[in-house]
Order: C-alpha cells, then sequence, then structure tokens
C-alpha cells in the first residue's frame, strides 16, 4: 500500500501530456518547459522531468520518450534490494563474492577491496550508488534474479515503464529504436519519488539510502552545479559513451528547496553523436536543467 503521496505521484501520469514537449497545468508563472526545449540543438534530444513531490505537479520535455537509463538505474535497483530486506527476503550482512574475472574498467570500490574475494550486499549497493559501481550492481542484478527481475521488481514499486534487459557494461549500447534498458523521465522520476520520499521503503531504509544520494560521489558538473549550493540535493548519475552508438549524459536528483516541497529532477540527455570522452559541454546542459529547475521550484 502507498501513501497518499504516492497516490498524487502516480496520478501525475494521468495529466501528463504525451507529445514531445508538455507542461502541466499550474499556477507557477515560470515556463520551465520551453526553456528546457530550448536547450535542444541539432539532433540531441533532452527528456526532462520536473516533479514535486507534494502535489505531483510535473512539467518538462519529452516527458513520455524512451531514453537510456544508463547508470540512473542503480539507484531503483539500489532501492530494490533495499526493499527485499525490509521485507525480511535479502539480509543485507550476506556476502557476495567475486573475483578479478568480474572487474570492469569502472570498479573503484570492488577493486580496491578485490584481495578480500567479496563484499556484503549492503556495502555494494552503497558502492553503486555513491560510487556507480559497475561491478557492485552487477553482483546485486544477479543476486535479485537477473534483470527481468529487477524489471520485476520496479513493476512492484509502481513504476510500468522502466526496464533492465542487460548487465554493466552492454547496457549502455541503447540504439534509437531500441526498448531495452529503457525509461522516460516521467516513469523514473515518479518511481525515484515513490522510493525517496512515500513508502516504498520502511522510514530508515528510505533515509539511509536518501543519505546515500546526498553523499553521491558522481554528478557535480550535472544538475547538482545548477542548483543552489546550500540546497540539500542527492543525485544517480547514469553515462554512455559506448562506439556504436549517441553518447547519453543522464542525472536524477532529489532537492529540498528551503520552506518548499521537494522536487525531483529526471534529466535525459543523448547528444546525437559518439565521443570517446565525456564532453564537458554535454554535462552544461544537465547544469542548465538544474538552473531551470531551482526557478520553477521557486515558483
Amino acid at each position: 500500500m502507498f501513501s497518499r503521496r504516492s497516490f498524487l505521484i502516480g496520478s501525475a501520469a494521468a495529466s501528463a501530456a504525451v507529445s514531445s514537449f508538455a507542461s502541466s497545468k499550474s499556477a507557477r508563472r515560470f515556463d520551465a518547459a520551453t526553456r528546457i526545449q530550448a536547450l535542444e540543438q541539432g539532433q540531441a534530444r533532452l527528456g526532462v522531468c520536473l516533479l514535486d513531490t507534494v502535489t505531483g505537479e510535473v512539467t518538462g520535455n519529452r516527458l513520455d520518450e524512451r531514453f537510456a537509463t544508463c547508470s540512473t538505474f542503480k539507484l531503483a535497483m539500489v532501492a530494490a534490494c533495499l526493499r527485499e530486506a525490509d521485507h525480511g527476503r535479502l539480509n543485507l550482512d550476506e556476502i557476495l563474492p567475486y573475483s578479478e574475472g568480474d572487474l570492469l574498467p569502472w570498479a573503484p570500490v570492488t577493486k580496491k577491496h578485490l584481495a578480500e574475494g567479496g563484499l556484503s550486499i549492503k556495502t555494494l549497493a552503497q558502492a553503486a550508488q555513491q560510487w556507480s559501481d559497475g561491478v557492485a550492481a552487477n553482483l546485486l542484478v544477479k543476486r535479485l534474479g537477473g534483470p527481468a527481475a529487477v524489471t520485476a521488481k520496479y513493476r512492484d514499486m509502481g513504476d510500468t515503464v522502466t526496464r533492465l534487459d542487460r548487465y554493466e557494461p552492454d547496457l549502455g549500447l541503447v540504439l534509437s529504436a531500441d526498448m531495452r534498458d529503457t525509461t522516460s523521465p516521467l516513469a523514473y522520476a515518479q518511481l525515484v519519488a515513490r522510493i525517496l520520499t512515500a513508502d516504498v521503503l520502511r522510514d530508515t531504509t528510505r533515509k539511509q539510502l536518501l543519505a546515500w544520494t546526498q553523499s553521491t560521489a558522481t554528478g557535480a558538473r550535472r544538475l547538482r552545479a545548477g542548483l543552489p549550493v546550500e540546497w540539500q540535493t542527492g543525485n544517480k548519475t547514469g553515462t554512455g559513451r559506448t562506439q556504436g552508438t549517441t553518447n547519453k549524459c543522464n542525472d536524477v536528483a532529489i532537492t529540498f528547496p528551503p520552506g518548499k516541497n521537494p522536487i525531483i529532477i529526471a534529466a535525459y540527455f543523448d547528444s546525437g553523436e559518439y565521443t570517446e570522452k565525456i564532453e564537458a559541454r554535454h554535462e552544461a546542459v544537465l547544469a542548465e536543467v538544474g538552473k531551470i529547475a531551482a526557478q520553477w521550484a521557486l515558483g
């Protein structure tokens, strides 16, 4: 059972426009949706959802279009692990073994502890959220039963759109017509809101995950760069730069404007081009989204 807030968040989908550019009816005068749409240049696509977690109000761009989740999936996947533990179906102290053969290019925590031969589910969950450790994420997905089982847990948490189909790093290879490993800005914003502000998780568990998001080490140049530094903000980034597809630069955040309702920002930027490195100009687009979100939040 979800709380009244969960109901409001879920019902927002019914009022969201299905066009590529949409905004819910609002007393707010600031036109965030137009500002966001103006950030698209050339072949780029920018999907954004701004969600008021109390009223359920949404605005954004390409709200219902699909985008590659990349590592943003890890926030909801970690929440699924914690939820299993809340219900007594998973022991966070269980050690999941791994070896050198499991390592990936980005494994800052698991590589450091390779000699130990394994880490606890709780430690891996924290590593996946705070450091986006790909090995940690793969171990957790396997422990939950695989990508299809993780998708089923998203459905249990009220999300009918987001899906996980592959492991790291393959999930980053998402072509334009690919449904695999995708979400929509609206769906993921609503899911994150249910996880971090409603009753998907027990109160103490929710606070733990929120603390992890607020101490996340990635994304300083993305949404956080555009939000006021004095606001409490947590986030989870996602990056795709796999040869054969276009670069993705994503970030999902929760921010707490003083005296205002908490806001969820789900931002998915498909650059329309491939480059070998993360581009500062792509991250700057998300920083601008952060600035727009802050103005919208203040009404």
